[in-house]
């Protein structure tokens, strides 16, 4: 079990609530329909965001004022929450490539977090995953994966990993296809991503992952269904259900020592 005092902890919560301040624009930005371009203007005063990079960061309008997206602070405060799990949980051990293996594994880990606030942000405002987001997301798991693979770690873990990302994405594709399923495409290609994680880990690390999401989004319908800001019909974001349901699993698999088989 990884050891609670490492240093890894205070990095990644750092670097999860940094991601999750940043998250903020590029969040708001992007909340879009599929198919139309990032915003460009306030929606309070029209005035126009700057362009390039300075258009990307920020909280508020530089006119008006007005907050432009989540607030930061409680996206910060998630980032690092999630951050330090992840930094516990996949904290470096060992000395040589073994250490190599573990810092990779963590920097998998780290490149979820960042990457998975942002998913989480905009799946929040517009009940979409964009696919060039997730996509680049799945590029960095799978060469973090590979080099930790090729350092020291096997190709058994990685193949268990690919292996992993294609029967979630199966078993999610099966459920999005059923009549009624509050399932989309975009949860069906994150889970690819979170169950090649997920397979690294082991297969009760990964069928944890599988299922939690669905209990944790469970209590949340039922809430607002008993509370009438929802019917049976209500469309949920599934994307940060997925992305806590990876967290817990990857956390129990650190604190139970799951086997890899």
């Amino acid at each position: 079990m990884p050891v609670m005092s490492s240093p890894s902890v205070l990095v990644v919560a750092l670097l999860g609530a940094v991601a999750g301040a940043l998250a903020v624009r590029p969040g708001h930005r992007l909340a879009v329909p599929y198919g139309e371009p990032p915003r460009g203007a306030c929606g309070a005063c029209a005035a126009p965001l700057p362009a390039g990079a300075r258009g990307w960061w920020g909280v508020a309008c530089r006119r008006c004022r007005t907050r432009l997206g989540a607030p930061w602070w409680l996206t910060a405060t998630v980032g690092a929450a999630a951050g330090g799990v992840v930094g516990w949980a996949l904290a470096p051990v060992g000395t040589g490539p073994t250490l190599v293996v573990s810092l990779l594994v963590l920097g998998a880990g780290t490149v979820m977090v960042v990457v998975g606030l942002l998913l989480a942000v905009i799946d929040l405002a517009a009940h979409r995953l964009p696919d060039p987001i997730v996509a680049r997301l799945a590029v960095a798991e799978l060469g973090l994966l590979i080099a930790a693979a090729a350092t020291g770690a096997g190709w058994a873990p990685l193949e268990r990993a690919v292996l992993g990302g294609l029967v979630m994405a199966g078993a999610y594709l099966v459920l999005a296809l059923l009549p009624g399923a509050n399932l989309g495409l975009g949860d069906v290609k994150l889970s690819a991503v979170l169950g090649l994680s997920l397979g690294w880990f082991g297969w009760p690390t990964l069928l944890l992952g599988a299922v939690l999401p669905h209990l944790l989004n469970g209590p949340v319908a039922l809430s607002l269904l008993l509370r009438g800001k929802a019917s049976r019909h209500t469309e949920l974001p599934l994307g940060p259900a997925l992305l806590a349901g990876w967290l817990l699993a990857v956390a129990a698999h650190a604190w139970a020592d799951l086997p890899a088989g």
